[in-house]
């Protein structure tokens, strides 16, 4: 194995657990999720959006296992945040849809507990010097920092995109059923001009004209 293959094996491996779902938290609805940590002092990362539903936010929290909370707020849209796990165990991970008595919210979100330590390539295997070792522990964790910004990239326009065809979706069917009762309107009062003016012209009404 190469020294490229072998740091890139390293990055992919950097990442300890991670967990990207999407929930339907129902309304007055409180749904939690949990990761553990193992050790202390690894870097959890936290990342949710709202992506239909209400006015598209909710309140969330984190909780360390000792019942602490780390982050929390509230009628947020979206959220990505990184902290440091002080503590080995649960973390908690709720989503509060208390405040809304019928909408419900569909959330995307994930959460990641990484190892920020670099593996070290033993310089005797891998045939090279230290600095080419460097320069490509340097491009590969480079490459894995690129490739995280443009997750987030992905993740922030499909909820931008999801939002909008929401909204798009919403203003439709309020033409429709504009629409619909305009033309119920028009129908209502041509039969009233029917009516009235057979009223005017049948019988001894006709005096009246």
């Amino acid at each position: 194995m190469n020294p490229v293959q072998f740091l890139i094996l390293a990055a992919m491996a950097a990442t300890a657990a991670a967990t990207a779902l999407t929930y339907n938290v129902a309304a007055n609805e409180r749904a939690c999720f949990y990761s553990q940590v193992h050790q202390p002092g690894l870097k959890v990362a936290f990342y949710f959006a709202v992506q239909s539903g209400g006015s598209f936010d909710i309140d969330y929290s984190v909780s360390s296992p000792s019942l602490k909370v780390v982050l929390d707020g509230e009628k947020e849209r979206q959220g990505d945040f990184v902290f440091t796990a002080n503590e080995i165990g649960e973390y908690r991970f709720c989503f509060l849809n208390e405040m809304s008595t019928f909408a419900e919210k569909l959330v995307d979100f994930e959460i990641a507990v990484e190892n920020e330590m670099r593996a070290e390539l033993p310089i005797k295997q891998a045939g090279g010097s230290e600095q080419e070792t460097s320069l490509f522990e340097t491009s590969v964790h480079s490459l894995s920092g690129q490739l995280t910004s443009i997750s987030r990239s992905q993740k922030y326009f499909r909820t931008r995109e999801n939002r909008n065809f929401s909204t798009v979706k919403s203003t439709e069917s309020r033409i429709f059923y504009f629409s619909i009762v305009e033309v119920l309107t028009i129908v209502v009062m041509a039969v009233f001009q029917v009516v009235v003016v057979q009223f005017f012209f049948t019988g001894s009404r006709k005096g009246f004209v």
